[in-house]
């Protein structure tokens, strides 16, 4: 919005000339979410702490020690969804279309969770909403995504502006970049619902899950920068783009994911501030769906497909776990875990919830560290 409508200005008066940088403006996104969060999280919580009025917001499938965390408000999510919509309206360039797929995305799982969590407070079970439901509206969601791309002109093969080119990770765009069609439409959804849903199965210890939604965050801050980025590089007596130089998919669009991406790290460190253990509120599926949906969005965008299953290789490692004790138990009435997801196996395990927490997210750490490294070893 300031980009917009107040860049222009520039002329009269020639600070505002700032606004055209868009590292200026990745900055200020986050700042602005993480101190807006501060403010407003103290009285959100109070807030939901008067209308949930105590209520069981814990599942009664986990651990004996979880159970005494019954009255600790939910649907804490608002605080995150508020600030990074309130910071990217303020500072990314909002005639860009990958700004508003993002958007999109980000909102509109963020309401479906809401009414997942409505219905589990006002029914009183660990239920809420329906899952063949929950994937229908993630559906049509995403699907109101891509229509903001939808451009006939483009031919049947593949009617959107958005490139239906999967790449790999250490692997320069020189050797493979392979045109997937109609199926790469697919493949989104697996990897948006995908990663929304397994973003909720880990949302399941204090600060578990909004720790490494902020590493990915920070991290597609840099990806879609150097993806979209307009620095040129000198190699071999020319200057040509960073995204060239490093043979990674280049995206002039997608460097105004940055602006959102910021804006999102920020506003998942406030709530970090109110949600550490011992949490003062928990993000509920407002909160969990919604980031993972946008953490799959930034990575379709951003044309890093195949580097998120390893930079949200925590998310996937919770997701797949639930997968196989199901499996397990289906078909030989045995079970892999103690319980899943994986954190509670550890927790079964004698592993203190502090614990558990931290070491997750070192890994994550970890697996952003490899990601970013796929940048220049191709």
């Amino acid at each position: 919005m300031l980009y917009n409508f107040v860049y222009p200005l520039a002329d009269q008066f020639a600070p505002l000339n700032v606004l055209r940088y868009p590292s200026f403006r990745i900055v200020m996104a986050a700042l602005s979410a993480l101190v807006l969060g501060m403010l407003i999280g103290p009285k959100l919580i109070r807030h939901l702490r008067e209308e949930q009025h105590g209520q069981s917001n814990v599942r009664e499938d986990t651990p004996e020690t979880h159970q005494k965390k019954k009255g600790t408000p939910t649907m804490g999510g608002e605080l995150i969804l508020l600030c990074t919509i309130t910071s990217t309206l303020l500072f990314a360039d909002l005639s860009n279309s990958y700004v508003w797929t993002v958007l999109i995305v980000f909102g509109g799982f963020g309401l479906i969770g809401f009414l997942d969590d409505w219905l589990k407070l006002k029914k009183k079970n660990s239920k809420g909403l329906p899952g063949k439901l929950k994937l229908v509206l993630q559906t049509v969601f995403l699907l109101g995504a891509f229509a903001i791309h939808l451009d006939p002109a483009q031919g049947a093969h593949w009617p959107f502006s958005l490139s239906p080119n999967l790449t790999l990770p250490f692997v320069s765009t020189r050797l493979f970049d392979w045109d997937m069609g109609w199926l790469y439409l697919l493949f989104a959804w697996f990897l948006v619902v995908g990663t929304s849903n397994a973003v909720n199965l880990t949302d399941g210890l204090d600060g578990l899950a909004i720790g490494p939604s902020i590493v990915s965050a920070t991290t597609f801050v840099i990806l879609a920068y150097v993806a979209g980025s307009a620095l040129l590089i000198p190699r071999s007596g020319e200057l040509i783009p960073l995204a060239d130089y490093l043979y990674v998919a280049r995206i002039p669009q997608a460097v105004e994911l940055s602006v959102f991406a910021a804006a999102l790290s920020g506003a998942g460190i406030a709530f970090l501030w109110f949600n550490t253990y011992p949490a003062s509120v928990f993000m509920g599926d407002l909160g969990s769906l919604a980031i993972g949906g946008a953490l799959g969005t930034l990575a379709l965008l951003t044309k890093n497909e195949i580097v998120s299953a390893i930079l949200h290789g925590v998310f996937l490692a919770e997701a797949v776990s639930v997968i196989l004790q199901v499996a397990s138990f289906k078909l030989f009435k045995k079970r892999i875990f103690r319980c899943a997801p994986l954190h509670h196996h550890f927790e079964l395990k004698g592993w203190a919830e502090p614990k558990v927490i931290v070491r997750f997210w070192i890994v994550s750490i970890l697996l952003a560290g490899v990601a970013l490294a796929s940048l220049k070893l191709r």
